[in-house]
């Protein structure tokens, strides 16, 4: 019997405001459709914590037993400036401002998004598909909009009528807005001319002459608006109703709301059962911004070359600090944060190796299967990271009791225990053990150790040029050593 037919999950759905049981729409799968990136530029690390909370997501239903089709697609076309109708499309602007080609520009960033993911452990989707892949499918998916009588043709440029639409349907089901509002609080903007109304949103755009990503339509050469690459991707490999659509809380409004429109308006039925949102990452008590200087990217938190934590931070251990908040909340990102998930992540890792070492006995006192599906009731309420891991400390306190002699368990609760606190450490949060995957092996760790206390001493011996010496040596190997009040640890590039 799969896991699933016991464990049952409440999922918070945007579309409804409330917890619902998941009833999957076809009994033991999953077709679950994540917005991607558009790879103009190096991946925000703010994208990193929405698609590690859909990557624990997809751990979970995997682990439960269902069959999950995961698709999470790369936009590497027709993206606009600020993603409105004006402007200029970003990879086009990028591949202009380096004087290379756009799917240079594509080819460079989609390769770092695949870096920095597979740093902190991610699974890849089932499928992963680009938006100029599929030019054909949005196409035809105009064509049936226009059909419909939802969409016009303006000088080349094809709209979706959001007056025409709202008429027997509701704009603004998800996002809870209403058309009145947004009119009352439209400005009309220059170069909008060819719109009905200032609401209605591309489904196609005739490209500029001097725009180089361009396709062939019924219209013009031009291509295709942002909303409509995620709707027709969605539904060619999830079909037209499908499980889950997740992506980050800033998504909701324009571009969940406009694929909502786009697919009644072209197959009659809202195309999704259950709408996830992951919350915003802040830095330091602020909306993280590269305007204002408050800014960090993955690369520079995990080597400390930066001007806002006191070192760097293994990779594991930022993934740690990101499952320590429900995937719903706002999390801030300190430096002070992530010091104490560095202590937390440690004393759990430290714990998980002492159970091969345990002395058993003939009863436990720590009820380990309660424990275990305590364990499973957190990650059934809405993916409760938090509490999940506040169990997994529980298990670790029980762990050095039974080391220190003040606590027993037996042989069959110690094998459970053993498994269970692996499979929600290591296969659901996707945590790796860093002393044996990402700092070498048990040697190395060991002869670096050697190095760090040596290099304490001469500071205290106030030899700073041999403590210098040590560190920078490290450094050129490849080891880099982060200091703190703590003590010193280190990470490996």
């Amino acid at each position: 019997m799969p896991l699933y037919d016991s464990q049952h999950i409440k999922i918070y759905n945007t579309l409804s405001g409330e917890k619902e049981l998941f009833t999957p729409i076809t009994p033991g799968h999953v077709g679950m459709y994540v917005c991607g990136p558009t790879v103009y530029s190096n991946v925000h690390l703010g994208n990193v914590r929405t698609f590690m909370s859909f990557d624990m997501i997809f751990r979970y239903f995997k682990h439960l037993g269902y069959k999950v089709r995961y698709v999470r697609n790369i936009t590497d076309a027709g993206h606009l400036e600020n993603d409105d109708d004006v402007g200029e499309d970003k990879i086009t602007k990028k591949a202009r401002l380096e004087a290379i080609e756009p799917m240079e520009i594509v080819q460079r960033y989609t390769v770092d998004f695949h870096n920095v993911l597979n740093t902190f452990n991610f699974l890849p989707p089932s499928i992963e598909p680009t938006a100029t892949g599929h030019i054909i499918e949005q196409i035809e998916l105009i064509e049936t909009i226009i059909d419909n009588g939802f969409a016009y043709v303006v000088n080349g440029s094809v709209y979706f009528d959001v007056h025409k639409y709202n008429e027997s349907n509701e704009y603004g089901i998800l996002s809870k807005r209403k058309l009145e509002d947004l009119i009352h609080n439209t400005r009309t903007l220059d170069g909008q001319s060819d719109k009905k109304n200032p609401q209605d949103f591309a489904l196609w755009k005739k490209a500029e002459p001097s725009h180089i990503m361009r396709w062939p339509s019924p219209w013009s050469d031009g291509f295709p608006g942002w909303h409509l690459e995620c709707t027709a991707m969605s539904t060619k490999y999830l079909g037209e109703y499908f499980d889950i659509h997740g992506g980050g809380m800033d998504l909701k409004f324009p571009h969940h709301e406009c694929e909502i429109a786009q697919n009644k308006a072209a197959k009659g039925k809202n195309p999704v059962k259950y709408w996830m949102h992951a919350n915003m990452l802040e830095l330091n008590g602020a909306r993280m911004s590269k305007s204002t200087g408050n800014y960090i990217n993955p690369a520079e938190l995990l080597s400390g070359d930066n001007d806002k934590m006191s070192q760097g931070y293994n990779p594991m251990v930022v993934r740690f600090f990101m499952m320590q908040a429900s995937y719903k909340s706002v999390l801030d990102l300190t430096d002070a944060g992530l010091k104490a998930a560095d202590k937390g992540f440690n004393r759990l890792m430290e714990a998980i190796k002492l159970i091969d070492n345990l002395k058993t006995s003939d009863s436990s006192s720590f009820d380990v299967p309660s424990w275990k599906q305590k364990c499973y009731d957190a990650m059934n309420d809405d993916f409760n990271t938090p509490i999940l891991i506040a169990h997994l400390f529980d298990a670790a306190k029980y762990i050095n009791q039974i080391k220190d002699g003040s606590a027993t368990v037996t042989a069959e609760d110690l094998e459970l225990l053993k498994a269970s606190i692996n499979t929600f450490t290591f296969d659901i949060l996707g945590l790796t053990n860093v002393s044996k995957d990402n700092t070498g092996t048990d040697k190395l760790t060991g002869a670096v150790e050697i190095l760090i206390n040596l290099r304490k001493e001469a500071r205290i011996n106030k030899d700073f040029a041999l403590s210098d010496k040590i560190r920078d040596e490290l450094a050129e190997a490849g080891i880099q050593l982060n200091d703190s009040r703590d003590g010193t640890t280190f990470t490996t590039n």
